[in-house]
């Protein structure tokens, strides 16, 4: 039993006039957000647009808590991380439960 928790986040950069100006701006952060934090983090969406992107991360963890914190430490690592504007901010904490038992694993 785990816990997972989720964050996805709309950063917009109506000041920029390109896609290389604006990996230059999300790049760094997701970089440092990976080796700051222990999530899974991308972009997701607006990949080809140079005023807005999507970015998320994922954290994986035993103790729900913990994975609160880290999600909530880590969101606000990526508000405090840039020369960009948060919109349309979601996250969510689940609770992981097994229901089947893959083959060849113990019950």
């Amino acid at each position: 039993m785990g816990y997972v928790g989720l964050y996805t986040v709309r950063l917009e950069m109506p000041w920029v006039h390109s896609l290389k100006e604006k990996r230059a701006l999300i790049r760094p952060v997701i970089e440092r957000l990976r080796v700051r934090f222990p999530v899974s983090a991308a972009r997701l969406n607006g990949l080809n647009a140079h005023t807005w992107e999507e970015v998320g991360f994922v954290v994986l963890g035993s103790d729900g808590g913990w994975v609160e914190k880290m999600v909530r430490e880590a969101a606000s690592f990526i508000a405090a991380g840039g020369n960009y504007t948060l919109c349309e901010e979601w996250w969510s904490i689940e609770r992981l439960e097994p229901t089947t038992t893959p083959p060849g694993m113990p019950r």
